[in-house]
């Protein structure tokens, strides 16, 4: 007997299915995953500096986070309506996406390579060329939450509790609709930062002196996440209520994004204690 999220207190849905459901999504994470290995060796024994780090950092970082989206994308493509999945239009559509995010990711390693910013770079002129193509691509890439979660939410055969097929909608489609504004505002504003920084808080890197537009953009793209657990633990803990809970938290996690946003815009740090 195969376990569902649609029940409380089971254990956790067939990982396996992942390759059948959206096996491009699963093969790209896998690979996103086992590029890791080059870059880290890349890291190790290239000594050159960039803006106070290895150049190979950047690359890892969205290493792990188109990794981690793109590994969730597939495990909820399970309860998309199973004619979309097996349909010509959603394998095209994700092949775009594929390319979109690999697109990404080779930009940012040539940049490494160059040992330049791959982001607002001006002195270069095939990159500062390619930025507002990778910007395209970034909006794309985005766009599979948004449209994975109408499909979601309009799907009657999920087999999931109500609430909980709601958290997971609201979580996609809070994916992209709180990161391009956020995304699209700091593509623009030349630096990820309201100021001048000169503390960074440790692993995350955001700044503890200034505003940091990051912080609302990291918030904004695990909407995906962050909304769908919460949606199990209403539906676990208070299931004659959850439907309204997982409203709720919804509406807070878009107002914590909003607040970070505005915060950043205003010049102050978040959380500048934990410098």
């Amino acid at each position: 007997m195969t376990l569902s999220l649609a029940t409380p207190y089971a254990t956790l849905p067939d990982l396996r299915r992942m390759a059948s459901d959206a096996p491009a999504f699963t093969v790209l994470a896998i690979l996103l995953a086992l590029g890791l290995i080059p870059l880290y060796a890349a890291m190790a024994l290239d000594l050159r500096v960039f803006q106070g780090e290895s150049p190979w950092m950047k690359p890892l970082k969205f290493h792990y986070a188109l990794g981690l989206y793109t590994i969730t994308l597939a495990f909820f493509a399970r309860y998309l309506p199973e004619g979309t999945r097996k349909g010509r239009p959603w394998r095209w559509f994700t092949a775009a996406v594929v390319f979109a995010i690999v697109a990404e990711v080779v930009w940012l390693s040539a940049a490494a390579m160059q040992n330049t910013a791959s982001h607002f770079n001006t002195e270069v002129p095939l990159f500062a060329a390619v930025y507002p193509l990778m910007g395209a691509f970034a909006t794309l890439l985005t766009s599979a939450s948004l449209v994975m979660g109408i499909l979601i939410w309009r799907n009657p055969a999920t087999g999931l509790p109500p609430a909980l097929q709601l958290s997971i909608a609201l979580g996609l489609v809070l994916t992209f609709a709180l990161t391009l504004p956020v995304a699209g505002y700091l593509s623009g504003n030349g630096t990820h930062f309201v100021g001048t920084s000169t503390r960074e808080l440790w692993v995350m890197g955001w700044s503890r002196d200034t505003g940091d537009l990051r912080v609302a953009h990291f918030l904004a793209t695990h909407a995906l996440h962050f909304v769908p657990v919460a949606g199990l633990l209403a539906v676990w803990l208070a299931p004659a209520q959850a439907t309204r809970l997982v409203w709720s938290a919804a509406g807070l996690f878009a107002a914590l994004v909003i607040f970070t946003f505005v915060q950043a815009l205003q010049g102050r740090p978040f959380l500048p204690f934990l410098g």
